[in-house]
């Protein structure tokens, strides 16, 4: 890599080789802004997957008796590399999934966080001595669970899976990571990052296909792999769940979120319109906990919505390259379609547009921000989640009107609320059902706090000391005979 000319890797990576599929298959990557097709990479399948995860498999037996100081060395080079590299890998990141590069750039330092964090984090894996009858040691020791299966979406294709890499890694575990079929290039980048930092051979291997089906078949029916972790839809988490279950696999899920963001009545206002451009713009809407609600208090809705509209409208579409874009395109054109269909059905059931609801003038899958007020809680965009840059306005008259609009979807990722009185502050944010609560503030992520959700939304947490917890297994000894 080392260049913005871009020279970055096209095939898959298997037990530390570049490899094609067996068949010579391929599929083509596209850049969502024009549709120009970047590189075409191997489509693998069964065969080809099963192959990773007996590298990885017998990368396991050696990579688990490595110390952690040996682990932790060559994580945080990883982490070096890619901050190293942050230019070419966030303009390859722009071109393969749309986001403004400065966004890109963000995602790469995020990404590159987390290996910096587990580096310390793999020297941690403590045990405990737990008091017993006099004659015996009981002892807890925590072991890496063993082959992990990781699949990722294409909204962050490199920070997502640096989040569940580093932390397996860390723990002593080996992974095969299917990434998602629109953007494996930033995969693809990353396993040769880890080469460069010298992780071995079989430790971190990448399988590209156009066939996700056929390869999470594999990864959740192949007895080596004893965990799945996943970030993606809910409809997807409940398949690879059933599936898991044959066996008995652990499983972490990040699922989809519907999250809410309240603007209750003593807000202030500026900041609270300044935390709804970001949680609902960044990545034009396409990220898993963007407000996908505004409830907003009757007596200050028409206010917010009014500077919401106008701060909406300020933002520059274009291709994310482009100097001053704040919103690139949407990933592919069934998401402008869905939309479309949202904007639709509220306007239907009496909803206003303030400003956008049209396809940008620039064509292919770029949209206007768009802004809705009056929108009826029966709407299909306060049930579903957009994933596009429409911010609908739902008003309430009560605090507990707005908890309980918040609270009803059966999703639980994150949610957002803005009050300046301390005492509601602690009512809210303990009742809200979410896994993640931003008070005045939504910009919420980090590697040093457990990022997941309840209810729809997924099982455990990744990032956060409890992040490698997901990777490691308690095993009781029980000492006898001491006296």
């Amino acid at each position: 890599m080392g260049s913005i000319e871009l020279s970055f890797p096209t095939q898959a990576y298997i037990n530390g080789a570049w490899v094609e599929a067996d068949q010579g298959a391929s599929f083509p990557i596209e850049n969502p802004s024009n549709g120009q097709v970047l590189a075409q990479v191997p489509n693998m399948g069964q065969a080809e997957t099963r192959r990773a995860i007996e590298a990885a498999g017998a990368a396991f037996l050696l990579w688990r008796e490595r110390p952690a100081l040996e682990r932790a060395e060559i994580l945080r080079r990883i982490g070096q590399i890619m901050m190293a590299e942050q230019e070419c890998l966030a303009h390859l990141m722009t071109l393969e999934q749309g986001k403004p590069l400065a966004e890109s750039r963000g995602e790469i330092a995020y990404g590159a966080s987390y290996f910096d964090w587990f580096a310390d984090e793999c020297r941690r894996g403590y045990g405990a001595i737990i008091p017993g009858p006099s004659d015996r040691r009981l002892l807890v020791i925590q072991q890496p669970i063993g082959v992990v299966g990781a699949i990722t979406p294409w909204n962050f294709p490199n920070a997502m899976l640096a989040r569940k890499m580093a932390a397996a890694i860390a723990a002593g575990c080996t992974v095969v990571a299917k990434p998602a079929e629109l953007t494996p290039l930033s995969a693809l980048a990353l396993a040769e990052i880890s080469q460069q930092a010298g992780l071995p051979a079989g430790v971190f291997n990448v399988v590209t296909t156009n066939q996700p089906a056929q390869v999470g078949a594999e990864l959740t029916h192949n007895a080596l792999v004893r965990k799945i972790t996943f970030t993606g839809s809910t409809e997807v988490g409940r398949i690879l769940l059933k599936q898991a279950s044959e066996h008995i696999q652990k499983c972490s899920m990040e699922l989809g979120g519907n999250a809410p963001l309240i603007v209750f009545e003593d807000a202030d206002l500026d900041r609270a319109v300044a935390g709804a451009i970001a949680a609902k713009y960044r990545n034009a809407g396409q990220v898993c906990i963007a407000a996908n609600r505004f409830l907003v208090h009757a007596s200050v809705a028409q206010l917010f919505a009014e500077k919401l509209a106008t701060a909406s409208a300020a933002l520059k579409v274009g291709d994310g390259l482009e100097p001053g874009v704040a919103i690139g395109p949407l990933i592919e054109p069934v998401a402008v379609e869905k939309v479309e269909r949202h904007i639709a059905d509220a306007v239907a059931r009496g909803a206003k547009i303030l400003t956008g609801g049209n396809r940008h003038k620039l064509g292919h899958t770029f949209f206007e921000p768009t802004v809705l007020s009056n929108v009826s809680p029966q709407a299909l965009i306060f049930h579903e989640e957009t994933f596009g840059p429409v911010a609908p306005i739902i008003s309430f008259s009560s605090e507990e009107e707005g908890l309980h609009l918040a609270n009803a979807t059966p999703f639980g990722l994150a949610s957002y609320f803005y009050s300046q009185d301390l005492a509601r502050i602690f009512r809210i944010a303990e009742k809200l059902e979410s896994g993640m609560v931003g008070v005045n503030e939504t910009s919420i992520s980090t590697a040093v706090a457990p990022f997941g959700g309840v209810k729809y939304s997924g099982l455990g947490r990744e990032g956060s000391l409890y992040g490698m917890e997901e990777y490691l297994e308690k095993k009781y000894i029980c000492l006898g005979g001491i006296n």
